[in-house]
Order: C-alpha cells, then structure tokens, then sequence
C-alpha cells in the first residue's frame, strides 16, 4: 500500500493544521505563532492551500476564550491588549481572543493592532447597560482600564465647569461607578474558565485615604499628606473607592489593582505588592498593563485588594501566584480586629516607605506635579509650589442614560 508524493504532502498540511488547532485552543500560543504562518508550501500553489487554512486557522480562534477590554484605548488600556494578544516569551498566560471596548472606532483602529484575527473592536457606551451587558455576555473574564476623568490641558473652562458640576450633584452616574455596577451584575456568579477572576479592575492607589480619620493620617503621614491626596481634585479618588465597593458587592471574582504614581519614566521592573493603602512610589504603565493581563490568568487573586511599586532592575516573574498567596483576602481584612490590622499597617507602611523614589524620602514634602527628583534638587514643580497647585483633572464623559 502505497501513497504517492502529492497525497503524502497534503496529509502533512491537513495534520499540520490540526496542531494549530489544538495548540490554539490549548493555550499554546507560541506553538501556534510560529505554526501558523509556516504551513508547508514547497511546491505548492497559493490555490492548493486556501481550503485548509483559513477555514482552520478561523475555527481555532473562535474557540479561544474572550476578554473584554474596558477603556481600551487608554494608555494602560491599549498595552493590556497587546500583552493579551502577544503575552511576554516566559508568561504563562494562555492564547485568548479580546474584545476591545471603545467610544472611537477611528481611534480604536489607529491605536490598537492591525489586522490580528483574535481582536475584536467594538464601539461600546459603557454608560448603556444594555450595550455593556452585551458585551460581556459570552465573554470569559474583563479587564476594566476605563475612567470617567482626564488630565487633558487641552480641556475648556465649560468642560471643567460641568465636570465639577456633575461631581457635586451626580456623583453615582460616573462611569466608575455606573458601568462598574453593570459589569459586576453581568458577570455575577459566573467563574471564569481561565483560572483567575472574572473582573480584573485597574484602580489607583489612595482611594480611602480622603476618608481616614485625622488620627490615621497622622499616623502614616508619608501616605496620607501626598499631592493627589491632600487635592483629591474633583473627588477623584472618592469615586473610584465607590467604583471598588459596587464591584466587591456586587457578586463576581474580582481583583482590585491599586497602582501607585504612574510614570512612564520609570524603569520596568519587579512589581512590589502591599495591602492597607499605605504605598507610595511609582510604576511605569507597560508594567501596569503586563500585571492586570497577567490576573486574567491568576486563581490566588481572587477577592484581593492590592497596591503596586515597581522595582527596576529585578525580573518579573514568570508566575504571580506565589505573591499573590501571601495577600489576605477582602473578606478576611473586613474581619479582623482592628488592633491587628494596626500592627499590620504599621509594619506595611514602615516597609513601602523605605522604597520611595528619591533622596529625600518624605512623599509629604511634595506639591503636585513635582517629582521626587525636583524635590531632591529643591525645584518647583510643573503646577506651582505646594499649597498653590492648579490640578489639570477634568471629567470627560456624558450623563448617563
């Protein structure tokens, strides 16, 4: 029994593609990369291999599971994609389709990957329950990087007017916390089968320090007296803090990242986790994004609460789950008694703030948009001396429907 050279060939390619397949569906991403785009051609014609490989290469990707990506054409937001879709060489993340969330569709194609049949751009108002809902309903987890406020200078004197007046009067219909609401019911009892939680939310660092008593700020005063906090311009950090309530009660696996000062400056490098919301440093956003991307993926961050520094010049991980075990969950710290929970920040909040950039190492010393490194060689800041800055943080969305 004999099989000539053409048949042969062919069985080769139709096995070939089978692997892809599988490697796709399995996770096996760099696998499928190469395997893809290496189909064997010797000898053949471009019409000769159209029937195997779209229909199979289409079929693999569909059956990968989806993430949606919340404010994806953020700056943190458009690196999460890109981190889902091209995981780092020693992550462990598996091979997923997203869906990415967007206002703009002209600016979601000019700033997110071309031509990658695992994206999916879809114009979505996060502020529609019926649009957001839909979005995530056969998705298999979310990453939520979308904000209702700004930092444009470009921003008018109306858009800051009203953005000042919503927050006073309409708090509840920011996007924070009214799609977080939405989200959160969408994905309600419904754990995701890639092993880590549901909603993965980039939040920020120091939101219940406005609410502290006077006698905890001035207790950790390194934490408490820092620019955004002492300005918290438009209540910034309040509704966020909201936004984590209505996601912790409303029923889905969640994790909450607490990223400290983003800047794009710093070096990459080894993410420092804490809890309590006593950390102060910085994190370059490519790292941010490389974190909530790698949560999609982690068992051990489910119901957790965490703050992030970075590092330079120590490896990331291959795999978060052993810092990730060492945290408490949400649940247990709502728990304890409040004289160990004192112990515990006492002692978080003595290690964080020997990690402060800078020589100085007094974070309480600085006015906002002056760095560490201004305050070391005594310079102004960008928004003028302490006491005297002018916060360019607007709102930039509408009233919700």
């Amino acid at each position: 029994f004999k099989i000539n050279r053409r048949k042969r060939q062919n069985m080769v390619r139709v096995l070939t593609w089978c692997l892809c397949a599988a490697a796709l569906v399995n996770g096996g991403h760099a696998f499928s990369n190469t395997l893809l785009l290496s189909v064997p051609t010797r000898r053949h014609s471009e019409a000769a291999r159209k029937p195997f490989g779209p229909c199979l290469m289409s079929a693999a990707i569909d059956a990968m599971p989806l993430v949606v990506v919340a404010g994806a054409t953020g700056r943190v937001g458009r690196m999460v994609v890109e981190n889902l879709l091209n995981p780092p060489a020693n992550s462990t993340q598996r091979a997923v389709r997203v869906r990415a969330l967007v206002r703009d569709p002209k600016k979601g194609a000019a700033s997110l990957p071309q031509n990658n049949p695992a994206l999916e751009i879809l114009m979505c108002d996060l502020l529609s329950p019926e649009e957001l809902n839909n979005a995530c309903g056969d998705a298999a987890a979310a990453v939520w990087c979308a904000t209702g406020f700004s930092d444009s200078r470009d921003a008018s004197f109306f858009d800051k007017l009203m953005g000042a007046f919503k927050l006073k009067f309409t708090p509840q219909e920011s996007v924070d916390i009214a799609a977080m609401r939405t989200m959160g019911k969408s994905f309600k009892d419904r754990p995701s089968p890639l092993g880590g939680p549901s909603i993965i939310m980039c939040s920020s660092a120091g939101v219940t320090r406005p609410s502290w008593p006077e006698n905890k700020k001035k207790r950790y005063p390194g934490a408490a007296d820092i620019p955004i906090v002492r300005l918290n311009p438009l209540g910034i950090l309040d509704v966020k803090r909201q936004g984590e309530e209505v996601l912790r009660e409303g029923g889905a696996s969640y994790v909450i990242v607490r990223p400290c000062g983003l800047n794009d400056k710093w070096p990459s490098g080894r993410p420092v986790f804490s809890q309590g919301d006593v950390a102060v440093g910085r994190i370059n956003r490519g790292d941010v994004a490389q974190l909530l991307a790698a949560m999609v993926f982690q068992p051990n961050a489910a119901g957790t609460t965490y703050e992030a520094i970075a590092l330079p010049g120590y490896p990331v991980p291959r795999d978060f789950g052993l810092q990730l075990s060492r945290l408490r969950r949400d649940a247990d710290i709502t728990a304890a008694d409040a004289a160990s929970q004192e112990a515990v920040l006492d002692a978080q909040y003595a290690l964080m703030q020997q990690l402060v950039p800078g020589e100085t190492m007094q974070p309480n010393q600085l006015a906002m948009g002056q760095t560490y490194e201004q305050l070391d060689r005594g310079e102004q800041g960008r928004l003028g001396p302490r006491g005297q800055e002018l916060p360019p943080i607007v709102r930039s969305e509408r009233v919700v429907k």
